[in-house]
């Protein structure tokens, strides 16, 4: 499977509790933090919900 790596470029401030607890789910814990996740569908599903708070990168 393939690695993404996601990081957190937007705050959660003013965010739906949703969206928090996506970002938190991701394993994200600080802005302009990284975390490296198997792209796996759930994962890449967690992604497009928080796409606006989150860049993707392939490795």
């Amino acid at each position: 499977m393939a690695k993404i790596k996601i990081t957190q470029v937007k705050s959660t401030i003013d965010r739906s509790q949703r969206q928090k607890d996506t970002i938190k789910a991701l394993g994200i814990q600080k802005l302009n933090r990284s975390v490296e996740k198997e792209a796996t569908p759930q994962v890449l599903g967690m992604v497009a919900k928080v796409k606006h708070l989150v860049t993707v990168e392939n490795i």
